[in-house]
């Protein structure tokens, strides 16, 4: 503005000036592919709304000052119109991405159902006059399935896609608490039934895809009528500056400054899942602890956790048996939840509220919860999920995971039988440090399922620590994790520990322990493990609030948030809770 005021010594470098504010309100519209960097920014109306007219009002100022003998006039209003649509477009994605709004956007009008006033009346008038009269409840007639995602399928022979975006409009509505009918239900249910675990998994991908473009792209403003003409004119105002800007004047500006205005690139980013599984372990933890100097020192300047990531967290990269041990797991549950005769809500609820006990009856059923010697397992393992609340169980099986891995000696002659044990003991291990990376590192996913989850955690590091140093004392040999886990093992643990040291420390290691014993008398043990932690990420993710779900797509993604995804679709979610539609009522009268 200084140097426009001076635009007798600037000449045709004030036009240029001018020309750079509209072109910069441009920029400031932001890309289609993402307007909001978190779910928060969608609820800062005003606040977007107050720098829309700021920005506007400088740019006005800007050009005001170069008239009237501006050469880039005509450039200099185009690019200003196409900013003005491209900003104002991207203030209303955000509005639109707010929870407000998104959920007032799949709300209908109120239903007031049939008239039952009306019907009321007429049968206390025939009552009244003796006519003898009776109410019959019509069944509601059989609608032939209209299931999208087989219609478009049939149409377009597409796997992927089509039936991800035909499930998003029908299932949008989680993500703020809509509740669905069981047709709904059994219509995703058959088609995600019929379908192999690598295809489930890409079209829930696809899926989390679409929820993502809703919530932080453009997509909701720019895929309609009155956006994509609004699209169409911002695009043709903004090449018709362009071409105006070479044709006009085009010697009076130097060779860079043309170079840096004609630099125009549109960057297609998209959001979706990294298919990496962040690992977190206990054992590793401690066992690898930084000297205690540097952890003070750390301390201090308030990078401990930083560091402690860099050197304990990990990755692992999703794979296709993992899928397959998910997705048949949760099939397999749906299967049970599913009743032909009737639709029975509390037995979904009771599906829900499984977190280890369903996986584990399901072993009981085939007498694989005996050991060698006959003794009956059940009654250790099954109080590990059921007797006690979520933080420790997970934090039980997460030790003992860890303990019978490292200590696993089993060999099996039968070569496929060998590479099966060997999947599930890898996919195990994968989810019991993932489910523990979950609680120290995205406590929000866990919050409302783990209770005093972080504090048991602490107080089992802090006994393991203490273990660790006193095993080592005196030792000159190396501590690995495999010597330390054997010396765990061979602890006696005839008496429970909370009998010895009472319940003051919440540690969970010793029954962790106790547990390790009994699943290394049982041949199937990873068979029964992985049937447990994939119903221990079912309940966190079924559990977990729709709005953590959202907040991880902006990160890339969690595969919590796919199961989650997954379970809804299989059925196993308290969200489908309309049973019938209208009954159809009729007055009869009787002869």
């Amino acid at each position: 503005i200084h140097r426009l005021a001076r635009r007798h010594l600037l000449g045709a470098y004030g036009d240029l000036l001018a020309f750079w504010a509209p072109f910069l309100l441009l920029h400031l519209g932001g890309t289609d592919t993402i307007t909001a960097f978190a779910l928060e920014d969608n609820e800062l109306l005003r606040r977007h709304l107050l720098n829309l007219l700021f920005q506007l009002g400088a740019a006005g100022y800007v050009f005001y000052q170069s008239l009237p003998s501006n050469k880039l006039i005509v450039s200099t209003i185009l690019v200003f119109i196409g900013g003005i649509i491209k900003y104002i477009e991207r203030t209303r994605a955000l509005y639109l991405g707010s929870t407000k709004k998104f959920r007032a956007s799949l709300l209908t009008s109120g239903d007031a159902g049939p008239n039952y006033a009306k019907l009321m009346e007429e049968h206390s008038s025939k009552k009244k006059a003796n006519i003898p009269v009776s109410i019959v409840m019509m069944p509601e007639p059989n609608v032939q399935s209209t299931d999208p995602v087989k219609k478009v399928e049939n149409k377009w022979n597409d796997k992927v896609i089509d039936p991800a975006f035909c499930n998003f409009k029908i299932f949008k509505g989680l993500l703020v608490h809509l509740i669905f009918s069981f047709r709904e239900r059994d219509e995703s249910m058959d088609f995600f039934r019929s379908r192999t675990a690598k295809d489930a998994f890409r079209v829930i991908e696809a899926e989390l895809n679409f929820f993502y473009d809703v919530l932080y792209t453009k997509a909701a403003v720019v895929h309609c009528l009155t956006g994509c003409l609004f699209r169409a004119l911002s695009i043709g105002f903004v090449i018709t500056a362009f071409a105006l800007f070479y044709v006009l004047n085009k010697q009076s500006f130097h060779e860079y400054d043309r170079k840096i205005h004609s630099s125009f690139a549109l960057h297609m980013l998209h959001a979706r899942w990294s298919k990496s599984i962040f690992q977190y372990n206990l054992i590793d933890s401690q066992l690898g602890r930084w000297p205690k100097w540097i952890e003070k020192f750390l301390d201090f300047i308030s990078l401990r956790e930083l560091f402690d990531d860099w050197k304990f967290g990990r990755e692992e990269q999703y794979d296709d048996k993992l899928g397959e041990l998910i997705f048949n797991e949760l099939k397999q549950k749906s299967s049970d939840v599913e009743d032909p005769e009737r639709v029975d809500l509390e037995r979904v609820k009771l599906m829900c509220a499984a977190r280890g006990k369903w996986a584990l009856d399901k072993q009981a059923r085939k007498g694989s919860l005996r050991s060698d010697s006959n003794v009956d397992c059940g009654e250790i393992l099954l109080p590990s999920v059921s007797n006690v609340d979520y933080g420790e169980s997970f934090l039980l099986w997460h030790i003992a995971t860890d303990l019978c891995y490292n200590t696993d000696t089993d060999t099996d002659t039968n070569t496929e039988t060998n590479a099966r044990t060997k999947d599930l003991r890898e996919n195990s291990k994968i989810l019991s440090d993932y489910m523990l990376h979950l609680l120290i590192k995205q406590p929000n996913m866990m919050s409302t399922v783990v209770g005093i989850g972080e504090i048991r955690f602490r107080d089992t590091c802090a006994e393991m620590d203490k273990f660790i140093s006193d095993v080592s004392e005196g030792n000159q040999e190396k501590m690995t994790k495999e010597i330390v886990c054997q010396r765990l093992l061979d602890v006696p643990t005839k008496v429970k520990p909370v009998d010895v040291k009472g319940d003051r420390s919440k540690s969970a290691l010793f029954d962790a322990c106790i547990l390790a014993k009994v699943l290394r008398k049982l041949g199937n043990k990873w068979e029964i493990l992985s049937g447990v932690w994939v119903e221990l990420l079912g309940y966190a993710a079924i559990h977990c609030r729709p709005y953590n779900h959202a907040q991880q797509l902006s990160k890339g993604g969690e595969l919590v948030t796919l199961v989650w995804l997954l379970m809804v679709h299989l059925g196993l979610s308290e969200q489908f809770q309309i049973v019938e539609g209208h009954a159809r009522a009729k007055l009869i009268v009787q002869k």
